[in-house]
């Protein structure tokens, strides 16, 4: 379990590092575009430095907010906050924001930069569908990914893909209208033609090149140390099950957001008919894998 936790926050040391790097470089090569000099680069510092604090302490909103959550009421929704209040009583946890997404796929996640500073989001679907036990198993799974440590890797992920995706439309939208205003051939803005196609074509893979640093080995930990935190693992699988078999996808839901869910909210191949190669790009493992394991516990 440490082990885990110190990995995760070495990952995320080398997730911001490379952000840093990437908006480090493009601010470098605009600045030298457009010549701005030493006064210029100064600039870029300050934006990179504010981009990055601003992304470190402000995932958890832009993930909040990209999911349409709102805050839960504790009256209309006490069996919810009651439950969360006894896992965390028994594992230790500050209470999380909670929060709910209006939307009837069951589903859940988890966010926040760490255990003090987190939150959980349920769907109503998922309220409306599960048993108090059944419940319980999903809240203790999301309670494991803020005690892991997970939620600073996946709330950063969703961040930085959101920013890679506007910077390769930025820069398209840049050098087409450079190119309009200048006849002139232009060796220089011929490469940072090239190098905005090239940013464009690979944003998608380097969104799941940090999907997948989120790895799927920790929704099999998270399984296991929800099913611990409980005490009783068929909670957990009755969830899981009552998962499987539900065929909605969440509205909300977004690329950048998916590896953050309990369970794959977007169509895959097991909720809609296609390639068995999409399943390589899945951000969870299957659930038949991970209900396997549960029952092997």
């Amino acid at each position: 379990m440490y082990e885990q936790i110190a990995a995760n926050k070495r990952k995320t040391v080398f997730l911001i590092f490379v952000f840093v790097l990437l908006l480090a470089g493009v601010g470098v090569a605009f600045n030298y575009l457009l010549k701005g000099g030493w006064a210029g680069l100064i600039i870029v510092a300050i934006i990179v430095i504010v981009a990055s604090t601003v992304s470190y302490f402000n995932s958890d909103k832009a993930a909040l907010a990209i999911s349409h959550a709102v805050p839960a009421d504790p009256v209309e929704y006490a069996r919810y906050h009651n439950l969360v209040e006894g896992l965390c009583i028994a594992s230790g946890l500050p209470k999380p924001r909670l929060y709910i997404v209006n939307d009837p796929a069951p589903n859940a996640f988890s966010t926040g930069r760490n255990p003090k500073h987190a939150a959980v989001a349920v769907t109503t679907g998922l309220l409306e569908k599960m048993n108090r036990v059944e419940l319980e198993g999903v809240l203790a799974h999301e309670l494991s990914h803020i005690r892991n440590y997970d939620i600073l890797v996946m709330t950063l992920t969703v961040t930085m893909v959101g920013i890679i995706a506007l910077l390769s439309d930025f820069f398209l939208r840049f050098l087409w209208f450079d190119n309009r205003d200048n006849d002139q051939n232009n060796p220089l803005g011929l490469l940072f033609m090239v190098f905005g196609f090239v940013l464009l074509i690979f944003a998608p893979i380097i969104a799941y090149i940090m999907q997948f640093a989120v790895s799927r080995r920790r929704e099999y930990l998270a399984d296991a140390s929800g099913a611990q935190l409980t005490r009783y693992p068929p909670g957990l699988i009755s969830a899981l099950e009552k998962l499987r078999d539900d065929q909605a996808v969440v509205h909300y839901a977004t690329k950048a957001t998916a590896q953050m869910w309990i369970e794959q909210p977007l169509e895959t191949d097991d909720k809609k008919a296609g390639s068995k190669f999409n399943k390589l790009f899945d951000t969870h493992p299957p659930l038949e894998d991970r209900i396997k394991r549960l029952q092997e516990m």
